[in-house]
């Protein structure tokens, strides 16, 4: 069963957009939670593949938007609301997540009959991956994370770095989209939020207080987001699972959109895995 673009409405805060991917037979299943990265959106590319390909192996697969990712309700695809994305942080797709979390686990979710409320994994991919591993990092209902081509640090990335100066005094900066051609703003409460934030956004931390099962997937070849990242978060949380992808790159092969029926065979083999280690 498919249910797409079911809006979770939040009092006086953006709604989120999100989708479920099950089979219906009124039995619990795992409940698997994506993350999209920066830039990135529940419906890009291979992602509806990939959530099929979840729910065929007996998960309750949910993907959805950060609520202010660029999207909106009647157009979750690319980023018809440049406003809502200046104004995203770390702390907002936090918030979004547990939101999510709490939402899908309560009485108020009509699927909660699909749902076993004690096997909850997260999986993040790039940006996504560092959201996901701080969470995992402070909240008991998680039980096993996920990340693909994940970050290790949010210090270092261009949107809490470069020219300070400049970005506090314009009160913006922008950052171009190669596929949609758009010049993305990020507001400078961006910067302001992640270092009020500073010791909570810190990646390196998080793994290190990871105690639960812990699976980290990068390809080798990953031009957005270098290997050694993977190998840091490998190093920081000695007890996870460090599985290199060969000769892919930072979507493992997927493009947006994405015409096949069928998923690239690099992140077919991401799917595989990860669906090994959770069961």
């Amino acid at each position: 069963m498919t249910q797409k673009n079911i809006i979770l409405e939040r009092p006086d805060i953006k709604p989120i957009l999100w989708d479920a991917f099950f089979n219906a037979t009124d039995t619990q299943k795992p409940l698997v939670i994506f993350c999209h990265g920066y830039k990135g959106f529940k419906d890009w590319g291979a992602w509806d593949l990939v959530a099929e390909a979840f729910a065929k192996a007996n998960l309750f697969f949910v993907k959805f938007n950060f609520s202010h990712n660029g999207g909106t309700m009647d157009q979750p695809i690319d980023f018809p609301d440049l406003e809502a994305f200046a104004e995203n942080n770390y702390s907002k797709e936090l918030e979004d997540l547990d939101d999510l979390i709490k939402f899908l686990q309560s009485t108020s979710n009509p699927f909660q009959a699909e749902i076993n409320p004690n096997q909850l994994i997260i999986i993040g991919h790039s940006r996504g991956g560092g959201i996901a591993t701080i969470k995992a990092s402070e909240d008991k209902r998680i039980t096993q994370l996920i990340t693909w081509a994940s970050v290790s640090d949010f210090g270092s990335r261009t949107a809490t770095s470069g020219e300070l100066e400049q970005w506090k005094k314009d009160g913006v900066k922008y950052v171009l989209n190669g596929r949609t051609k758009q010049q993305l703003p990020h507001n400078y409460q961006f910067y302001e939020d992640f270092k009020a934030h500073e010791t909570r956004l810190n990646i390196e931390q998080a793994v290190k207080k990871l105690n639960i099962p812990h699976l980290i997937i990068h390809a080798k070849e990953d031009p957005s987001v270098k290997y050694s990242e993977a190998e840091d978060l490998h190093t920081w949380n000695p007890k996870s699972i460090l599985f290199p992808i060969k000769k892919s790159d930072h979507v493992f092969g997927a493009s947006h959109p994405w015409q096949d029926s069928t998923l690239p065979k690099p992140l077919k083999m991401v799917v595989q895995k990860s669906i090994e280690f959770i069961n």
